[in-house]
């Protein structure tokens, strides 16, 4: 089964995870679009929610990485995107972003709210934002 315990190591409760897996799903197929079309996505999933500030935003990445293997892993994109889909099925939205850094060559994806990185490690302030979805 694809589930580990979030970082609390309690697992989250029934409808909690059934609502994280669903966002988990949903991101699994979006990670595949073009980077505009994604975007362009989320604007659209955004509508109608308000902002999301750092404790949902932090819960709902815990519940995410609590029911994925892959997301509690190396995948930032399909992390970020099922952290902020679960926010949205809650109401609110969290900034969106990705970015990239050089030398070495990377990219990585992550949520923000309340002007934070959310559950990032310091090294994710080395990143240039190049895409984002904040709230409206």
């Amino acid at each position: 089964m694809n589930q580990v315990l979030d970082t609390d190591g309690i697992r989250p409760p029934l409808r909690r995870r059934i609502t994280a897996c669903s966002a988990v799903a949903a991101a699994r197929l979006l990670a595949y679009l073009p980077p505009k079309r994604l975007q362009a996505v989320l604007r659209v999933a955004r509508r109608g929610a308000g902002p999301a500030d750092y404790t949902t935003t932090l819960q709902a990445r815990q519940d995410v990485t609590a029911v994925s293997v892959l997301c509690s892993g190396r995948y930032c994109l399909q992390r970020s995107l099922a952290t902020a889909l679960l926010c949205r099925l809650r109401g609110t939205w969290p900034t969106w972003c990705t970015g990239v850094r050089t030398p070495p060559f990377a990219a990585h994806a992550w949520v923000e709210a309340d002007g934070q990185r959310v559950g990032e490690s310091e090294d994710a302030a080395t990143y240039r934002t190049m895409l984002t979805v904040p709230p409206r």
